[in-house]
């Protein structure tokens, strides 16, 4: 599978993705002549450029009907009634709802009621579709992101002044992770905010992948700090079934007793930890201690990180990404004369008994658990021949 990961240190806007994915490789004729369709009357532009000496493509739209305000039934509409694609009607649809209910929200009114104000203009509808086509002829079966610079101070919108981010990209990026680095302005457009949260499946570090092309995309001004571009890498999938990036938390803990870590690590694994392991070690002053280490989803830190806090006495954490490679596999039930088995078998032929199955058949007969093992063993070796 083919998959898009956008990198946004400098933030993202719909024409920066459009532009990084036609660097990428789509097809700008193609995706050009698929806006055309949409029947707003704009024209579009593409231009090879720079920001701060790298090589981008900045995508523009051009004119287009001027009607200020729609609602989201209408955009919906213009795009339903495209000769788009039905994958980038879907997406850009699903972009839109997101991007409504966000502004619902903000203003304390049905989504019917909604009237879009930038989002709604020729360029932010081009933009959003355009980004959809762009992916669909790349044929990115799923993108990811990075976390996204969102840019500081003030932007000026249709509703005066506002702080960056601005409420309804605020609201869009909930539960995601943003910083704020460069220059005093608005990166993270709510047209970015809303192709990257619908349309990422995970927010982190770069995912497991071979990269085959990359893309920038430029945005409107040239800073002195960093390139101001979107950057696209697009790649494949490396094969393992379970292939990404996690979350892990750890703590040096010097004065907690192994039942208060016992109990901890039963906590973290019923709260959904990927794994938890306490290894001994040697801290400062010559003290005997414990490393509590949790892997886990990124959408589970919080969660778990406060359950450290809560159950042992430890007063801070250390948190990072790692990759997490999982090989192939597949699961067979056999019968062995105590009862039934599940057995794990990877993609390279070596197999293993599922273990909470053979301890609670030991536990059910008051054999010992190794001859439940060995029965298992013999009896998936029989199946497999």
């Amino acid at each position: 599978m083919k998959i898009c990961y956008l990198d946004a240190f400098s933030g993202i806007s719909g024409d920066m993705t459009v532009g990084a994915l036609i660097d990428a490789g789509a097809d700008s004729g193609q995706l050009v002549r698929a806006l055309e369709e949409l029947g707003t009357g704009a024209k579009f532009e593409v231009e090879k450029t720079k920001r701060r000496g790298i090589a981008a493509s900045k995508f523009r739209v051009l004119g287009g009907d001027a009607k200020g305000h729609r609602h989201l039934k209408h955009i919906l509409e213009i795009i339903a009634k495209s000769g788009i694609s039905e994958r980038a009607k879907q997406n850009a649809s699903a972009v839109f709802q997101r991007l409504g209910e966000a502004e619902a929200k903000v203003h304390d009114v049905s989504i019917e009621k909604v009237h879009f104000h930038e989002v709604g203009a020729v360029d932010s509808i081009c933009d959003i579709v355009g980004a959809c086509i762009g992916f669909d002829l790349l044929d990115i079966g799923a993108v990811y992101s990075s976390a996204l610079n969102v840019g500081s101070g003030t932007v000026k919108t249709e509703h005066g002044v506002l702080p960056v981010p601005a409420p309804a990209t605020s609201e869009l990026l909930t539960g995601k992770p943003i910083y704020a680095r460069g220059p005093s302005l608005e990166l993270t457009t709510p047209t970015g905010a809303a192709i990257a949260t619908t349309l990422a499946v995970e927010f982190g570090a770069l995912p497991p992948m071979r990269v085959i092309a990359s893309g920038y995309g430029a945005g409107d001004y040239d800073f002195p700090e960093h390139a101001n571009v979107l950057r696209v890498l697009v790649g494949e999938t490396s094969g393992a079934e379970e292939s990404t990036t996690v979350t892990v938390l750890e703590a040096n803990i010097d004065d907690s007793s192994p039942q208060v870590l016992g109990y901890a690590m039963e906590r973290l694994l019923e709260s959904g930890a990927l794994d938890v392991t306490l290894t001994s070690v040697l801290m400062k002053k010559n003290r005997a201690g414990t490393l509590i280490r949790v892997i886990a989803r990124p959408e589970d830190r919080e969660t778990l990180a406060q359950i450290i806090f809560e159950e042992t006495s430890t007063l801070g954490l250390r948190i990072y990404s790692a990759e997490r490679r999982v090989k192939s596999r597949s699961v067979m039930n056999v019968e062995t004369p105590h009862g039934r088995v599940r057995v794990k078998i990877s993609e390279d032929g070596s197999f293993a008994p599922e273990y909470d199955d053979c301890r609670d058949l030991a536990r059910k007969t008051g054999l010992p658990l190794k001859q439940i093992l060995t029965d298992a063993n013999l009896a998936y070796l029989k199946n497999s021949r």
